[in-house]
């Protein structure tokens, strides 16, 4: 089978004489409709033809294609549709109709923070790791300083996974993002620092927790690093992720992975009734990682010292833009959204 020749600059002469939006019309749907037009036909019977003479044939076809298309829509735009009617092709398309511009996108509020959370810490040397959502009991709680009997696996409200049978482990949705840091130690030698954003999951609901949100941690192991090292790489965090203004208050705190541990507040950035936990906000725990953790990774802990850190992202988030309920991350509203 050939495809039949014809003339399609006889077609574009048609079209430049034009007088009305219905005639127009009547062109565009013999070339371009669905079943009968005469290029839609041309360009079905392609694959009919041997390869040389597709080759030079689709060439043909598409520039007419191209040329005829470009005229229509020239035309159109000439008559002004005094008519008030659409051109339409069979299929019901208006292949002449100016579409509005597309709004740019961009990132949701959260991947776009992690980033920037990778950026600055980078700049201080920091590696970044991530890991599994799913882990296990020793890499989530034992080997983090919290056996089975300790008090602190009842303030992380626990998902809890079905023990697969051919397994003598139990499985947890990760509570935190420090099993990563477990991963970590276990495969580097130190000195080192590196941080662990990721999502993260508890049984909180309300307004200013979710049973699924993010978290970043950190390490850094060295052989002098101290409580002073800590508090500066918090405070840089804070003044380039959030405000370099930003008012916050370090405080002692309990985490059974750090020795001492210490919790950092901030201050809410808008107006106090609109914080649902007044004008200070837990963002961070942090301290010096606890002997016992360097032990379980092999790591001399007469030798090699360090701190550790986690930030809720979304609470960094919520103080930075004063957004009053951590459930609109979530909602998918774009009239929230588009707002950042």
């Amino acid at each position: 089978m050939t495809t039949q020749t014809y003339d399609w600059l006889s077609y574009a002469a048609r079209i430049g004489e034009c007088t009305s939006a219905d005639t127009l019309a009547g062109i565009d749907h013999e070339l371009f409709g669905r079943k009968a037009g005469l290029l839609t036909i041309a360009l079905k019977e392609l694959g009919t033809l041997p390869a040389e003479e597709r080759r030079r044939k689709a060439v043909e076809l598409n520039e007419a294609k191209r040329t005829l298309s470009e005229a229509i829509a020239l035309r159109h735009k000439t008559l002004g549709n005094p008519s008030g009617e659409q051109l339409k092709s069979e299929d019901g398309i208006d292949s002449s109709m100016e579409l509005p511009p597309l709004s740019p996108g961009h990132l949701h509020l959260i991947p776009e923070f992690i980033r920037n959370v990778e950026e600055v810490f980078g700049r201080m040397g920091f590696d970044v790791m991530t890991g599994p959502e799913i882990e296990t009991e020793d890499l989530n709680f034992n080997l983090l300083n919290i056996p089975p009997e300790h008090p602190a696996r009842d303030a992380q409200d626990t998902f809890w996974i079905q023990q697969p049978a051919t397994s003598n482990q139990k499985f947890v949705l990760r509570t935190h993002t420090s099993p990563v840091q477990i991963r970590y130690m276990q495969s580097h030698t130190p000195p080192f620092r590196a941080i662990f954003p990721g999502k993260v999951y508890r049984k909180d609901a309300d307004a200013t927790h979710s049973p699924m949100f993010h978290q970043f941690e950190g390490l850094m192991i060295g052989k002098d690093i101290n409580l002073a090292n800590m508090k500066a790489v918090m405070i840089t965090a804070i003044r380039e992720l959030i405000d370099k203004t930003a008012e916050f208050r370090f405080r002692t705190g309990y985490f059974p992975f750090v020795e001492p541990g210490l919790e950092v507040d901030m201050r809410w950035q808008g107006e106090e009734s609109e914080s649902r936990e007044g004008k200070w906000l837990e963002i961070v725990g942090c301290g010096l990682v606890h002997p016992n953790v360097l032990k379980n990774c092999n790591i001399d802990a007469d030798q090699w010292q360090g701190f550790a850190f986690g930030f809720g992202i979304e609470r960094m988030i919520m103080i930075k833009h004063r957004i009053p309920d951590l459930r609109s991350f979530y909602e998918g509203d774009l009239r929230f959204l588009k707002q950042f």
